[in-house]
């Protein structure tokens, strides 16, 4: 398999293992993120003179120079699938999708197939350098299976470093709407009452937290204040159902696992529809009505939406914004609640 070869000196006050060092100092061009510099250490593609270097915990000293062997990228296992797409932007670096709810981002062995991974292989042909390695399209984000709305993908190394690098500066501007039990009114003192939960002008409810695995169901993530990842969630109250539900706008300043989901149900408004932390909470059908407590009651997924995606080109600098409307059975229980009927 064709392959190039990447020289990397470590230069003054290097850290102190071979995968930090060589992700500070490995050259901008070559596009190697850290997770991919790992596996090429554990493959032994990286070599200190002749001899491989196959510990990424290695130490290093300043001055020494590593060649790193970079191989064409490989075809990829994951079957193409014929899935229809809605595609809002595509150029040669990157696609920004809408994904339905009900999709898997990637593929595992609970659902193999059908998944975005899967459409948009299908969808890329043989039009893909290859992300990491191999000929896949780079998923910098990810949104639940039963979450809907918009995510950007990245089509080569270049474009997935610099979007991943967006990403984890949270520069990348992310808005969610949800429709959540009760009312997040920054008037309720029993908000202010809750540990991590803060008011902000304009309506808004800041949640800061941390967030890590839960201790005894290793599927779901739970709120901590004693390490975990550190997790900040804005929301702003967007129009109330009484007392008994609400539109909201979530704003992500950190991307972890659930983040929104695990937040929300922290402060007392878990998602409408979501059954691993929304609560067994009913609207009340004399004060909705009996239509729109049903529609609360039946609705499938957690009524969550990816709305608004906002980052620069990782390769022109050019800024990019895009949003989505709201899927149809988002919009036929904010119509039930508003009284109305369905569109």
């Amino acid at each position: 398999m064709p392959s190039s070869t990447v020289t990397v000196t470590i230069g003054a006050e290097p850290p102190d293992r071979l995968d930090k060092a060589l992700a500070r100092f490995v050259p901008e061009e070559a596009h190697l993120s850290r997770s991919r510099l790992v596996r090429l250490i554990a493959e032994g593609h990286v070599h200190h003179g002749a001899a491989p270097v196959t510990d990424a915990k290695a130490r290093v000293r300043e001055g020494d120079v590593f060649t790193i062997t970079v191989e064409e990228a490989a075809e990829v296992d994951t079957v193409a699938e014929d899935i229809p797409l809605e595609i809002l932007f595509e150029d040669a670096d990157l696609l920004v999708v809408n994904k339905p709810a009900g999709m898997v981002v990637h593929p595992a062995p609970g659902s193999p197939a059908g998944t975005l991974v899967n459409a948009l292989l299908h969808h890329f042909g043989g039009d893909l350098s290859g992300v990491g390695g191999e000929k896949r399209p780079g998923i910098v984000h990810r949104i639940d299976k039963d979450t809907s709305g918009l995510l950007v993908v990245a089509k080569s190394d270049a474009a997935h470093h610099g979007l991943a690098a967006q990403f984890e500066a949270h520069s990348a501007e992310r808005s969610y709407l949800a429709v959540c039990h009760g009312v997040p009114d920054t008037a309720d003192p029993r908000l202010r009452g809750i540990r991590g939960v803060s008011v902000e002008p304009g309506n808004t409810v800041k949640i800061t937290t941390g967030l890590a695995r839960h201790r005894t169901d290793r599927q779901r993530q739970a709120v901590t204040f004693t390490g975990g990842r550190h997790a900040i969630t804005r929301v702003h109250l967007l129009e109330r159902f009484a007392d008994q539900a609400a539109l909201v706008e979530c704003r992500l300043e950190t991307g972890r696992t659930h983040q929104i989901r695990v937040h929300m149900a922290h402060a007392g408004h878990g998602l409408i529809g979501d059954p691993v932390y929304g609560g067994r909470r009913k609207a009340i059908a004399k004060v909705l009505g009996p239509e729109a407590a049903e529609a609360v009651a039946g609705f499938p997924r957690q009524a969550l939406h990816a709305a608004t995606l906002g980052f620069t080109h990782p390769l022109t600098g050019a800024p990019l914004q895009f949003t989505a409307p709201l899927p149809r059975d988002i919009e036929a229980l904010l119509a039930a609640l508003r009284g109305q009927t369905a569109p």
